[in-house]
């Protein structure tokens, strides 16, 4: 039987775990040559192989790859070797899995008001770097679907809004939530700029008591709490279709307990 050709899936929140990346691109058969994937963003901090994350992603060929607060964190490292969260918030995930590649001394001290360690911004290899800088912000497919890792305010225009809303607002998943639980039977709610349907991160739905995706209104919520002790989960955004990996701390048992500690505020 023939493939399908041109499928467009979408995954969320990484976190740096490889071994549920891996499973979900495997369970739904996604095709590293023909198939699309948009990935909402923070690959970076909680489990400790962001560096096989990146590496894995780096082999599709029709990736979307969309920004994340911890991504910016840690692009803030690679164009200063300071990262502005003292590698805390899932950060010490990000570190080791950077120290195991980096040649010579590998120091790590995670102590005090920060972590002193040999990792330097030229460790990172050229084409992860490359990878950091050049995420989007956000992305519109011309469907008119907006896929953006935080959220935005809906009362002001969407394209000109700062990286501080697109990575970090919670407003607008909260408000749609609001919005559905009131009973308001429209599709959408009111904002200055339309879409069709949103997908966000950044907001685990664990904190709803769920590891599935959430729909509120028009906002899809695809963080599934693979930062912590949840599942990754990847869509067909055309048949809704979803695959997701075996729980979290299930595939990380020695540091879950860390990472759900580190990533459940931020």
């Amino acid at each position: 039987m023939k493939k399908q050709k041109g499928r467009t899936f979408i995954i969320g929140d990484l976190h740096g775990a490889y071994k549920a990346l891996i499973q979900c691109l495997k369970r739904s058969d996604f095709d590293y040559q023909n198939d699309t994937l948009i990935q909402l963003g923070d690959v970076a901090d909680g489990h400790q192989e962001v560096y096989e994350c990146v590496e894995e992603l780096l082999k599709i060929k029709n990736l979307i790859a969309i920004k994340g607060n911890h991504d910016a964190w840690l692009l803030e490292f690679i164009q200063t070797d300071f990262h502005p969260a003292s590698w805390t918030y899932g950060g010490l995930g990000t570190l080791k899995s950077y120290l195991k590649y980096k040649e010579g001394p590998k120091v790590c001290f995670p102590k005090g008001s920060g972590y002193k360690t040999s990792l330097n911004s030229s460790d990172i290899p050229p084409l992860h770097r490359h990878f950091f800088q050049n995420q989007k912000l956000y992305y519109i497919s011309d469907e008119n679907m907006c896929f953006v890792h935080g959220g935005f305010d809906r009362y002001k225009d969407f394209f000109s809004q700062t990286e501080k809303n697109y990575c970090w607002d919670r407003q607008l998943w909260t408000e749609a939530l609001s919005h559905q639980n009131d009973g308001n039977t429209q599709d959408t709610f009111e904002m200055v700029t339309q879409f069709k349907t949103i997908f966000i991160g950044h907001t685990n739905t664990l904190n709803y008591g769920t590891d599935q995706p959430i729909t509120a209104l028009n906002v899809i919520n695809m963080d599934t709490g693979a930062g912590s002790y949840g599942k990754l989960t990847i869509m067909n955004i055309d048949t809704k279709a979803i695959w997701q990996s075996d729980p979290l701390n299930e595939l990380y048992l020695q540091n879950s307990k860390e990472s759900v500690n580190a990533n459940t505020t931020y």
